[in-house]
């Protein structure tokens, strides 16, 4: 701590120096301040491209290349919206059930999964656990695309290319929210509520649903709102096992109309737009959503 000094003269007195300590609260200020500036900017580097995509998606194809890129020239919005809607007889909105279905159905399977092998490995003790759990850790080193091309001989030798099964499957396994639900396990499950529940008669399946579970809603909403947004924004794997485009999901859907430019010489850039705008709305929608676990966890751990 640095120490100032201070001078203290008196008429007929001799002069005093003594040392003091800087104030508290000014030394706390200027760090608030450099935190809040480094806040600003990163939440402006963040909602800059967003910024941009809204401003995008309400132009029409003549000002999308010849006004500001930054601010709106003219209000085209709901044009563009209903061309979103009724193009290729309204296909946008079936690669919108696409990813609903392959990111809520295969997340929540595989939140369900990921939080019974997470408390299997921290609180159950069988013989190579500990060479189970190596070989979760070390899955994080494989990555995923490496991981499509064995994904698709597999389901092209068993005939599920092309079909939900082969976007499904993969969802429901992810290292690493078994690896977020055995660290969560081991932080919120003590082994004396375990036992208690044991010595008064319930099985290990009415632990888990009746007690675990309850007790992991904050670590559960965090694994399956990370493996949503995966799955949500997943394009190599679509790529390569879905054909048909009732299959699709918004992703490769938007992929699609982008290359018809170079294909056929359509401009499809303004569609493109307003459906990456329209792809961001159900993952802002559910960061909403899942908002309130997370403070229910908290104030439970507070508690505690």
């Amino acid at each position: 701590m640095t120490l100032t000094e201070q001078t203290t003269e008196r008429p007929g007195v001799r002069s005093v120096r003594r040392l003091t300590r800087p104030d508290p609260a000014s030394r706390g200020r200027g760090g608030q301040r450099f935190l809040l500036v480094g806040l600003v900017l990163a939440s402006a580097y963040s909602l800059f491209p967003v910024w941009w995509l809204i401003v995008a998606a309400t132009k029409d194809r003549t000002a999308l290349y010849q006004s500001n890129g930054l601010w709106f020239s003219g209000w085209h919005l709901w044009d563009n919206l209903h061309q979103v809607f009724t193009y290729q007889d309204g296909i946008f909105l079936r690669w919108t059930a696409n990813s609903f279905l392959y990111a809520g159905v295969g997340s929540l399977g595989g939140t369900l999964i990921a939080l019974a092998t997470g408390y299997g490995l921290a609180r159950f003790d069988f013989p190579g656990r500990n060479a189970i759990f190596a070989c979760v850790v070390g899955s994080f080193l494989i990555p995923i695309a490496l991981l499509t091309l064995p994904l698709y001989l597999l389901f092209s030798a068993i005939g599920m290319v092309d079909t939900p099964w082969a976007m499904l499957i993969p969802c429901l396994i992810n290292p690493f929210s078994v690896y977020l639900a055995k660290v969560y396990t081991e932080a919120t499950i003590p082994y004396e509520l375990l036992e208690a529940a044991r010595i008064d008669g319930a099985g290990e399946l009415r632990i888990f649903f009746s007690i675990v579970l309850r007790m992991m809603t904050t670590g559960g909403a965090t694994v399956f709102l990370l493996a949503f947004v995966n799955t949500w924004n997943a394009f190599f794997l679509p790529l390569t096992v879905l054909r048909g485009k009732e299959n699709w999901t918004l992703n490769l859907g938007l992929y699609n109309w982008t290359g018809t430019r170079l294909e056929s010489g359509i401009d499809l850039t303004g569609l493109v737009l307003t459906g990456a705008l329209l792809s961001i709305v159900p993952m802002a929608i559910m960061m909403v959503a899942m908002r309130r676990y997370w403070r229910t966890g908290v104030t439970l751990g507070a508690l505690k």
